[in-house]
């Protein structure tokens, strides 16, 4: 096994399952490539079959069994501030880890670890707040009540591009809410599941609450179906997503699907191109374009397009790749593994061959030669019907679209199977409003990337982008079953 010293987890040798590190049933391991470096970075052992049934069970147990569905909501309250403040306690090796495992700069994900501890904040607060019990007016009897009970035991996939964010998301409301979780790593990224695995245990989590394992898509697929999941939250491609969806539709299981993106950017003739230049490549940069939010497509009239081309070109040439553990001198790191720097480029030669015009990038940096590295790419007059302009890369790759007049951009703008995430651009906030009233999304902003806090509101697709809402109050209700009861009397602790 290699050198643990920068892991923050301490078991890359077994699962987590019913409060306790087990060994897998097999000899399976996979192994986790560091992408700055392309070496071995650790080997982690994979589950098969026989561990997903062991890990669901205990999550089954523990639901129909044990304690937990059964505390108030302030009692599990309590263990998210807990889980919140392991999480800053151990932001540093977290957040390195994360570096290691995908790429990211450390002075992005040891930062990012602050919001990640305030998701389990959040729902720990919401304990309180969020109405459990409602009393409804019924004509026919004396009490109508409407209660929020949690759906069960959950299936939480994470993918490897955000781990600690995204498992964050699932963990923390299905966990107020008083559901089990079997909580399943990706093969890329598995430290921040595994972390949360430490955190259940030293908190004294009760047994069976969570369960960690690690798995590639042919076991994981067996989480998917099998009949003690009462609910799958998923977030990855729209592929996979489409995959899982008919898999839960085949036995009514619930499912929330945060899937891809293609977000675009609608550019406005009022606004400074240079606030639109360095917003993008600030875009382009996080987590080296690696986010299903990223606004990929920069929709601008027809009449400043090439004004605006050019300030993108100037500020992408400053992008900084290198290590993404340094501590200054870079802004963008390398892409998670080989076969998505295989993606990227098979986009950018797609882009040339279908006639997108390459501003700049487009190939490997010259001075780096180890490593999944690429140029941050500026394409212009591009053809949203072309397919750099429909399909979702997962790079530091934009797309500069004219448009005539704004209704144009508007269509253009919704003119994809995806609704994520947008952005207008305009110095007034009126029309920025009316702009965005009119785009079929999930998320916009208005001149700036997304706020963090967004996630304390809500956070999802429309069409092909997928189903539900993770973050806020929208967030947790997925993870509830609404049941309607009808009384004679008013039971006495709903008495006012």
């Amino acid at each position: 096994m290699n050198d643990m010293a920068n892991l923050p987890f301490a078991h890359p040798d077994k699962l987590f399952i019913d409060g306790e590190w087990v060994a897998p049933s097999g000899r399976s391991t996979i192994d986790v490539i560091t992408p700055s470096t392309e070496e071995l970075l650790v080997s982690v052992a994979e589950a098969e079959e026989a561990d997903v049934n062991r890990a669901v069970a205990a999550a089954r147990r523990a639901f129909d069994k044990g304690p937990w569905p059964r505390m108030s909501p302030q009692e599990r309250g309590a263990y998210l501030h807990r889980f919140a403040e392991e999480i800053i306690a151990h932001a540093g090796p977290m957040g390195r880890a994360w570096s290691l495992e995908m790429g990211i700069l450390t002075s992005y994900s040891e930062h990012l670890m602050g919001m990640v501890s305030s998701f389990y904040s959040f729902y720990g607060n919401l304990a309180d707040s969020f109405e459990w019990e409602e009393i409804h007016p019924v004509a026919a009897v004396p009490a109508g009540i409407l209660v929020r009970e949690p759906v069960g035991v959950v299936a939480a996939i994470v993918p490897w591009n955000g781990p600690p964010m995204l498992a964050a998301l699932k963990v923390a409301p299905a966990l107020l809410a008083g559901c089990t979780v079997v909580l399943k790593a990706s093969p890329e990224a598995p430290s921040a599941c595994f972390h949360i695995a430490e955190i259940a245990e030293r908190i004294g989590l009760p047994r069976g609450v969570i369960n960690v394992l690690m798995a590639d898509r042919e076991v994981s697929e067996l989480l998917v179906r099998h009949p003690d999941v009462d609910k799958v939250s998923f977030t990855g491609s729209t592929a996979a997503g489409k995959r899982i969806a008919s898999i839960c539709g085949e036995r009514i299981a619930r499912c929330t699907l945060e899937l891809g993106g293609k977000s675009a950017a609608v550019v406005m003739d009022d606004v400074d191109l240079g606030l639109v230049a360095a917003n993008m490549a600030q875009n382009a940069a996080f987590m080296t374009g690696q986010v299903c939010a990223a606004l990929t497509r920069i929709v601008v009239p027809r009449k400043r397009h090439d004004d605006l081309v050019d300030a993108l070109a100037s500020e992408f040439r400053k992008i900084r790749t290198g290590d993404p553990l340094a501590a200054e001198g870079v802004d963008m790191g390398p892409l998670a593994m080989a076969r998505q720097r295989d993606r990227v480029e098979h986009y950018i030669a797609s882009g040339l061959a279908e006639g997108a015009q390459l501003a700049t990038g487009g190939g490997r940096p010259a001075s780096i030669n180890r490593g999944f590295f690429i140029e941050p790419t500026v394409f212009a007059r591009v053809d949203n019907q072309s397919t750099i302009a429909r399909e979702e890369i997962f790079g530091p790759v934009v797309s500069v679209i004219p448009a005539d007049d704004e209704d144009h951009a508007l269509d253009i703008a919704n003119d994809s199977m995806f609704g994520l995430s947008g952005a207008v651009f305009t110095d007034d906030p009126d029309r920025a409003y009316r702009a965005a009233r009119r785009m079929r999304t999930g998320t916009i902003c208005q001149n700036a990337l997304p706020a963090p806090d967004l996630f304390n509101i809500a956070f999802g697709g429309f069409k092909q982008s997928g189903i539900g809402r993770e973050g806020g109050k929208e967030g947790l209700l997925p993870y509830l079953e609404a049941k309607t009861i009808l009384l004679s009397g008013m039971p006495s602790h709903l008495k006012r």
